[in-house]
């Protein structure tokens, strides 16, 4: 799932997020999106499962913060 979270503060270790979703999700991905304040995140998660890893992290979000995204896989690779 991708997924954009909006964040309360500006001041993200990414690292220690990328850390963390790995260790659910070893091809997860998570960048700082520029135009809206938050982050991008890729992983095999579900809303709740990456709400709690935020919160674990020390990045408490409240229910509207994580918002999904469409897939945009064309099949096209099989995968």
């Amino acid at each position: 799932m991708e997924f954009n979270v909006v964040m309360p503060q500006a001041d993200v270790d990414l690292d220690a997020l990328r850390k963390a979703l790995c260790e659910v999700d070893p091809a997860a991905l998570v960048d700082l999106d520029p135009l809206h304040a938050g982050l991008r995140v890729a992983a095999q998660l579900t809303t709740g499962e990456l709400a709690g890893l935020l919160a674990e992290a020390g990045y408490p979000v409240g229910p509207t913060a994580i918002q999904p995204q469409p897939s945009v896989c064309c099949g096209g690779c099989g995968g």
